[in-house]
């Protein structure tokens, strides 16, 4: 199994409060985005906790052969743990207040993706020449969406389409999604911040996945969002076979 990230502060921020990092373990890996939010130095600071406590709590806990469950329970716990130091950081420190970040991690494993996420880092399966989302955006317009009151094209419009319902260290309880999903010998998932899946479709992101090789991938996706106006960080993890 191969994986790939990279993160650029794109063409309009000044400071990139993205982080991504993707780790071995043994025959699998584990991928996580985080795109921090918060005045100042603050959205840096919550995506930077989130990505050390979450490693650092799921590889104190993992061992080999753990069962679909067990991971289940570590990947959320180790959602849990972040959330609690970015909540206790912000009320702490008035210079962090209102700090908070989303997340996206996936462990994979022959045959299977454990995945969590808070906020609206997304996930992508590409596999039978497609590609589809297997998350769901936690924010006011998807919200909106759901109950019928806006139509996708009005989403894209909408004064509140930047405005997120669930994210990581803003409230004392966090809620994070989970899915455990199956995939085909081939198969390419990507995990990304906004600053991709805000600017570019599924066909344009398809389309640079099928011209690249592996290694560029995660540059060309990057290329891919700048040609593309480059408006937030832009941020992203593949892992393949």
């Amino acid at each position: 199994m191969r994986c790939g990230y990279a993160s650029d502060i794109g063409l309009v921020r000044d400071e990139n409060q993205d982080k991504v990092e993707a780790r071995e373990f043994g025959s699998c890996i584990l991928a996580v985005v985080c795109d921090g939010m918060g005045g100042e130095k603050s959205g840096s600071q919550a995506s930077e906790i989130a990505m050390r406590e979450l490693f650092d709590r799921f590889t104190t806990g993992y061992q080999p052969g753990l069962p679909p469950e067990e991971i289940r329970a570590l990947l959320l716990s180790s959602i849990s743990a972040a959330n609690s130091v970015i909540y206790t950081t912000a009320r702490t420190d008035f210079k962090c207040n209102g700090m908070g970040t989303t997340c996206v991690a996936a462990f994979v494993e022959p045959g299977w993706i454990s995945l969590v996420n808070v906020g609206d880092s997304r996930a992508y399966l590409v596999e039978g020449g497609g590609i589809r989302q297997l998350t769901r955006d936690h924010t006011v317009v998807n919200m909106l969406l759901e109950q019928g009151k806006i139509t996708p094209e009005e989403m894209k419009r909408h004064p509140q389409r930047n405005m997120l319902t669930r994210a990581v260290g803003v409230e004392r309880v966090v809620k994070p999604d989970y899915f455990r999903i199956p995939y085909e010998e081939e198969f390419l998932l990507l995990l990304c911040s906004d600053g991709l899946s805000g600017c570019c479709n599924e066909g344009e992101i398809l389309k640079t996945i099928r011209s690249a090789p592996f290694e560029e991938l995660p540059q060309k996706l990057v290329d891919l969002a700048l040609n593309k106006g480059g408006r937030d960080n832009i941020s992203l993890a593949i892992v393949t076979n």
